[in-house]
């Protein structure tokens, strides 16, 4: 009986051991997501989208609105 038990500690330890690995390893990934600003729109002077250049601005006079985008394509909150 006792035998058996201490099996089971050493396999839960051996368990929680390789869990703990394989999540450190998972999440080293995640963090290395890069937030990149990507064009959304263009304003002209008075304030109106000129047809046919968005999102990237094409010719002067014209202000280029950008958002902050991780690689999935999403805004991440606090970045914009």
């Amino acid at each position: 009986m006792a035998a058996s038990m201490t099996r089971k500690r050493v396999g839960a330890a051996v368990a929680a051991a390789a869990a703990a690995f394989a999540l450190g390893l998972g999440g080293a990934g995640v963090a290395d997501a890069k937030i990149t600003p990507v064009d959304i729109s263009c304003t002209n002077p008075s304030g109106n989208e000129p047809g046919g250049q968005q999102p990237t601005c094409k010719g002067g006079a014209h202000t280029q609105e950008t958002e902050n985008q991780n690689p999935a394509g999403h805004a991440p909150r606090g970045h914009n």
